[in-house]
């Protein structure tokens, strides 16, 4: 199973989510991929993924989050003991989502999207300071991310499988190019390897 955790303000419209989707379908697992619009409570996103998950045992999950949903990705990683794909993902949150405080609208639609002061401390209460056993995750990282400090991505995930791309952007914009790597990292072989799949 892997349920993918979007990003701040963002949904399961987002280009990533979508192209992972895409992918799954096209291996005939569409069942086995998740992306359910996370609320903007952390509290409540945490709850929403640990529903999704709580019929799955650890070793069949993978968890892939982007930006702030890789926060909350390493948090539930350290708490179930599964796998975890990391998309230039936050670190910070309650530092860098203070300016955030307040009403704008969703990345994919006009609906409003209200971030409330409160939300900061129910990250504070996600904070991981260190991981453990880090050959369950994959970071993947844009030294153009122009959101984040993928230098502080890199130093968060130390002895983690990583991948520094060269220049991309937050949105990693070339993700196709490394779809393949993190299904593969989920333990879903891309369809030219797959056993019997000229069958």
């Amino acid at each position: 199973m892997i349920l993918y955790l979007h990003g701040f303000r963002s949904s399961p419209q987002s280009f990533k989510a979508r192209l992972l989707a895409e992918r799954m379908q096209q291996l005939g697992r569409a069942a086995e991929y998740l992306c359910p619009q996370l609320p903007a409570s952390p509290a409540a996103a945490i709850r929403l993924a640990q529903d999704c998950l709580r019929t799955y045992d650890a070793a069949d999950i993978t968890l892939i989050g982007s930006s702030l949903g890789g926060y909350y990705a390493t948090w539930l990683a350290e708490r179930i003991g599964c796998r975890a794909v990391l998309l230039n993902p936050a670190v910070k949150p309650p530092r860098d989502l203070e300016q955030y405080v307040g009403v704008s609208t969703q990345y994919h639609s006009d609906a409003p999207f209200e971030f409330k002061r409160e939300y900061i401390a129910e990250l504070q209460a996600l904070a991981i300071e260190k991981i453990t056993r880090p050959e369950r995750y994959f970071l993947i990282a844009a030294t153009g991310d122009e959101v984040l400090d993928w230098q502080e991505m890199v130093g968060h995930y130390p002895q983690a499988k990583q991948l520094v791309i060269a220049g991309s952007d937050h949105g990693i914009s070339e993700f196709a190019d490394y779809a393949d790597a993190v299904l593969a990292f989920c333990g879903v072989a891309p369809a030219a390897s797959q056993p019997g799949s000229g069958a």
